[in-house]
């Protein structure tokens, strides 16, 4: 959540007037009038070493830890105490004892500000109000301060005095809350509900003092600045040029200076650059330290536990929403100064799908959003752009299959009456079907060649190298990511500050942690192998279900495969377009529909089984609750989305027997054959739909639901004039960006990223969909947050996580699919054996191919069951796609020779092109590093620079202490520092 730039600035940008939206820090002056207090304490601002400058803030703010610390560690006995964050006092006289003696958790640490400062904060409050005399009915509704227009408001909640039976019980809970709220230093306002639009809801918003916001920003290792960037800016491109329609402004790309940062110490904050302790810490830094308090702060004692954090109170009804507000309104600035506006900014230059052609505005969504938000567009920024070299390279393969398609040798065998014409193939089913003529398959051929060319082999090859420089790249970028936006150092504090309180509250066994020798509450391992079993078992169970849905899917192809043959050759209405729509291709577009209505049933049902499941195995950290729903959600989904495609590509047509020896599925269905131009356009036909549909689907759940159901909340107060409808009403009536709005969103280009790396080789131009559906993402993804979701709470991600594996995971079996798909599912190997060993013509190689490739069979060996009910023409012979003897050799009906070699030759070429695709992959990503050198070097030097500036610093203070005598100051403590500050120069 700190501000941060790109670290390319040379040298700081000239001083901003007092009021910027972007100064680092924004200066914010105050438009109303100010108590003798406060004027004084502004003026002693702007000297050095004033009130709110170097030492004079150290003087003023920067007591002991005991004035201001209280340790919510259980005690020795293994009793809990009042909750993981704020403790009621015993007695308002009683003292607060220090973090020594309390012996501070990493995990577990919990602060509070002393009673004594809360009092005096409010008689200065009221002091204050009473000075101002601001009159709430002359206050903009659309204001984002208290009354006194001074207090930025941090939090909002709200709730509904509903009088039902629990009415008493949730007065008492949020009554219990909310003084908590406050013994924990934060200040509260509450808007009565007659002053809301419907006259239902009330309001409590929330303040966090200057108190709170440094106690907790050393609790949560923020990094603030503490000096300049002295580092060279990069050359600049001779290109750069180019690129200028395509560039935002620099107050938007980069809405703040460059600084060297470190983690905000209260003891030494006359270190770090503090202009106005009003807008030191940005919205983004608020409602993340307002955030933990809210998610820790207990309410009481229900059933003999301890009770806390604003989740379950949301959960249970309490408050019926809990949100940090946006800066402004969208389409227009707030009439308030002292607003940022960036909300407006980020519409304006980003959410509009007119800028669709820009680069993002990472730094300012990071900023507005925080950066977990940001390292999500970071990546599909990303991906989008080097899905613009693959989708080039794919339509290049597609228009060399298009401008070839009279070329091809196949499909004018198959359309020539004189050859397909004169090839009667066997019947499609039993029975019901009858022989057919080969040239009635001429359309489908001609557009299976589309690719189905020898483009195909080399577009795989292509992709497979491509997805090895997509993420090797990425995690440059990422790098890169890290540093500019200080995450360098954040996976330490991931682990310690990230315990989910659901874990403490229902973990109540405590055991002692080998580390810190503190108790800790923990999960016994008989109670998590039984909740793993029946995790697992779940999962398993639904996947199960996928796969007996999919087997429904396949037995419906096989049902009404026949039904198709039959209607399609009596039926007359459907000659003129018989050649185009073949019973495969029917059935294929009708299974496939079918197929993808029954994987989004499936799914929006296992999401919710999915999410219980994980919150019973009661994961400990925020990051391994993600991971242990990500696997799981994406196990379900591959198996989901991906299982027709499989079976399309590597079953279908494999196991189809031949005439008078079929296979059958349960001794009843007829396996169903691919067309004699091959599987590879089925395979096509069932990509496009399920994609296309999935990403279609996809926006409409993402932008029209969320309009919808927006436009429906607002009906009524839409109308109303801006002074009756707060900046708080405002957001209430926005949908909700829940803490898995993320995991959807990548789950969604994940799942995309399958398809156009592990069936790729059947569909060329499945990048340029997922190009184009993505550009459309990322405006829509902007446009419903900025415009439909309620601001998010600001949270910090150093990459895109578990993700990460899942993509190189995918980038892997991508190459080994696709071998499979060209060698097995193409007609590629078998035309190329035919080339280079059974061609019987110089001239024309591929000429008596399709011939070669059909086997014969005697009509009079069909069985009864097989055998058609008419054979009006008398047919004595019927051909099928095969490779056997013909009736009259002595190993009738049994494979050739060509038949194995084909075979081998599918096998080598797999081996063959897997090895070299994994050379190729391997030696790319060893020849690129993860972290570009520069990058590396900044790193170094930020942190020399930061120890240098922290050691001077202390040996200032030690310095000082010698001068005033005193005793603990000793001369070798003074030569140990200096000591440490040559060896850090050193190294």
């Amino acid at each position: 959540m700190e501000p941060r730039l790109p670290r390319a600035a040379a040298a700081p940008p000239p001083p901003r007037p007092a009021g910027s939206a972007h100064a680092w820090p924004p200066a914010r002056p105050l438009t109303h009038p100010v108590s003798h207090r406060t004027a004084a304490l502004r003026e002693a601002a702007k000297r050095p070493g004033g009130a709110w400058g170097r030492r004079g803030a150290m003087n003023r703010l920067g007591r002991k830890a005991s004035e201001t610390l209280i340790e919510m560690a259980p005690s020795a006995d293994g009793e809990e105490s009042n909750g993981p964050l704020c403790e009621t006092l015993s007695t308002a006289g009683s003292e607060v004892p220090s973090s020594s003696e309390q012996g501070l958790s990493s995990t577990e640490t919990t602060l509070l500000i002393p009673d004594r400062q809360v009092q005096s904060g409010r008689r200065f409050n009221l002091f204050l109000k009473r000075r101002l005399r601001i009159d709430k009915r002359h206050q903009s509704k659309d204001s984002i301060f208290f009354r006194d227009g001074v207090r930025r408001i941090d939090f909002v909640l709200s709730y509904v005095d509903d009088l039902n039976k629990e009415w008493e019980k949730k007065l008492e809970r949020r009554k219990e809350f909310e003084s908590n709220l406050q013994k924990a230093g934060l200040e509260l306002e509450t808007e009565d509900k007659k002053e809301s639009e419907d006259g239902k809801i009330y309001f409590v918003k929330i303040h966090a003092p200057w108190e709170v916001l440094i106690t907790y920003a050393e609790v949560l290792n923020i990094k603030v600045p503490i000096k300049e960037n002295d580092i060279p800016s990069m050359v600049e491109n001779p290109l750069d040029c180019m690129l200028t329609p395509f560039r935002l402004p620099e107050k938007v790309m980069h809405p703040e200076p460059d600084y060297f940062t470190a983690p905000f110490s209260k003891e030494k904050q006359e270190l770090y650059l503090i202009n106005d302790e009003s807008t030191f810490f940005s919205p983004s830094m608020r409602n993340r330290i307002v955030n933990y308090i809210l998610t820790r702060c207990p309410y009481g004692t229900e059933e003999g536990k301890k009770k806390f954090g604003i989740k379950r109170l949301l959960n249970n009804g309490t408050y019926s929403a809990a949100y940090p507000l946006h800066d402004c309104q969208y389409w227009k600035k707030a009439s308030d100064p002292n607003c940022d506006n960036e909300r407006y900014t980020l519409y304006m230059e980003w959410a509009r799908f007119l800028r669709f052609y820009k680069e993002q505005p990472l730094d300012l969504i990071r900023k507005y959003y925080g950066e977990k938000i940001g390292i999500y567009f970071a990546w599909l920024g990303f991906y989008t752009e080097m899905l613009f070299l693959a989708a080039v390279v794919g339509v290049i393969c597609f228009l060399y299959g298009l401008f070839t398609m009279d070329e091809n040798m196949s499909s004018k065998e198959i359309c020539d009456p004189a050859i397909g014409g004169e090839i009667i193939m066997c019947p499609l089913c039993d029975r019901e079907c009858e022989y057919w003529r080969l040239n009635t398959t001429c359309e489908s051929s001609e557009y299976s060649h589309l690719f189905d060319n020898v483009a195909t082999l080399f577009f795989a090859i292509f992709m497979g190298i491509w997805v090895t420089l997509f993420l090797e790249f990425w995690k440059r970028r990422q790098a890169r990511l890290k540093y500019e936006w200080d995450l360098v150092d954040f996976e330490e504090e991931q682990q310690q500050l990230q315990l989910r309180p659901e874990y403490e509250a229902k973990c109540t066994q405590k055991k002692k942690n080998p580390v810190t020798q503190e108790m800790e509450p923990y999960l016994p391992l008989t109670s998590q192998a039984v909740r793993f079993c029946i995790s697992g078992t779940t999962v398993l169970f639904w996947v199960s279900l996928i796969i007996a849905s999919m087997i429904a899917v396949i037995v419906y192809r096989l049902a009404v495969y026949a039904a198709f043959a039959s209607l399609m050759e009596n039926a007359q209405t459907l000659q003129p377009i018989s050649g185009l729509l073949t019973p495969q291709l029917a059935t294929s577009v009708t299974a496939s529909c079918l197929n993808f209505v029954i994987i989004m049933i499936l799914n929006f049902i296992y999401e919710r089984i999915a999410i219980w499941i994980t919150d019973m195995e009661i994961p400990r950290t925020h990051m391994e609750y993600e991971n242990r729903l990500t696997m799981k959600m994406f196990l379900f989904q591959f198996v989901n989305y991906y299982s027709s495609c499989f079976y399309v590509a590597f079953f279908k047509g494999k196991f189809v027997g031949y005439p008078g020896a079929y296979t059958y599925m349960f001794n009843r269905w007829r396996n169903e054959e691919c067309d004699p131009a091959g599987c590879l356009i089925e395979l096509t036909t069932q990509l496009t739909i399920v994609m296309a549909g999935k990403q279609i689907w996809g926006n409409i759940q993402e932008a029209i639901v969320p309009w919808i159901c927006n436009w429906w909340g607002r009906r009524k107060a839409r109308n109303n004039p801006e002074n009756l409808y707060s900046r708080w009403e405002q957001d209430h009536d926005l949908q909700t960006f829940g803490a898995l709005g993320l995991f959807y969103e990548y789950l969604e280009m994940v799942i995309q990223f399958g398809f156009i790396t592990l069936f790729v080789a059947s569909f060329p131009l499945a990048p340029l969909l997922a190009l184009m559906n993505n550009i459309l993402e990322i405006r829509v993804d902007s446009w419903k947050l900025t415009t439909q979701y309620r601001r998010p709470v600001a949270a910090k991600a150093h990459s895109i996580g578990v993700w990460q594996e899942i993509l190189n995971g995918m980038a892997i079996l991508s190459v080994v699919t696709n071998a499979f798909i060209v060698a097995f599912t193409s007609d590629m190997i078998p035309r190329l054996v035919y080339y280079y060993a059974y061609s019987e013509s110089d001239n024309s190689p591929m000429s008596g191919y399709i011939n070669n490739s059909l086997s014969v069979f005697l009509i009079s060996d069909f069985p009864e069951r097989n055998k058609p009910k008419t054979n009006t023409e008398n047919f004595v012979i019927c051909r099928y796609r095969d490779y056997r003897y013909p009736p009259d050799h002595e190993k009738k009906y049994l494979h050739t020779m060509q038949f194995w070699h084909i075979l081998a030759a599918k096998l080598a070429f797999i081996i063959i092109m897997e090895h070299v695709v994994f050379i190729v992959k391997f030696f790319v990503a060893w020849m690129i590093p993860d972290v570009p050198a520069d990058v590396k070097a900044k790193i170094k030097r930020e942190k020399y620079l930061t120890q240098k500036i922290l050691h001077e610093y202390e040996l200032e203070k030690l310095k000082e202490r010698l001068g005033q005598g005193d005793k603990r100051a000793t001369e070798k403590e003074f030569i140990a520092t200096e000591g440490r500050m040559e060896l850090s120069r050193a190294m």
